[in-house]
């Protein structure tokens, strides 16, 4: 943020409430003095998020610093409880679970089964194979927006695809009027 940044902010800033509410722009100069003052807000906005993602990187890095060495640590003890339930399980294949009054641990056994690996490789397989059950649809909002056009029928408004038939499951979005300030 320059001088002349800081000057508008300044003046923004010392600005009263009651001035805000009555001014209006009523030319090309009023105008350009609000495009000022929105360029000045928008790097004094600009320099604050720096700052801002500054901190929070370090504190991040002090973050995980610390948390370094405490997942060690609790991992060590995870491990210590997992080798002494898989004893219990050789002893006792029914003790799934072994609670104290501070935690529990509990194993749970899982099948063999497939995995997906390659979604590529197993599409072109499943469409190979003729298995077009497991493909899933979904349709190309995007591109077929663009084939659709708005008519009216009966005083009602409908959408209306390429070949004249009234899409079902759309709606009409009405018109709107927005605004963009750039500087």
């Amino acid at each position: 943020m320059n001088q002349l940044q800081q000057i508008e902010i300044l003046e923004v800033e010392n600005t009263e409430q009651s001035q805000r509410e009555s001014f209006q722009i009523t030319d090309i100069e009023s105008l350009n003095w609000v495009f000022r003052k929105i360029s000045a807000l928008a790097a004094k906005e600009k320099s604050v998020k720096q700052l801002a993602d500054i901190e929070r990187a370090r504190i991040n890095d002090w973050e995980n610093h610390e948390l370094i060495s405490l997942h060690s640590d609790k991992n060590y003890f995870e491990s210590l409880v997992s080798t002494y339930h898989a004893k219990q399980l050789e002893e006792n294949p029914k003790a799934k679970t072994l609670s104290t009054p501070y935690g529990k641990s509990k194993s749970r056994a899982t099948k063999k089964q497939p995995k997906a690996v390659d979604k590529e490789k197993l599409l072109h397989h499943v469409k190979e194979s003729g298995m077009d059950e497991f493909i899933k649809e979904e349709v190309k909002w995007g591109e077929l927006k663009k084939v659709l056009h708005i008519h009216e029928v009966d005083g009602k408004q409908v959408v209306i695809d390429e070949n004249g038939a009234i899409v079902e499951g759309v709606a009409i979005e009405p018109a709107s009027l927005s605004f963009k300030v750039e500087v």
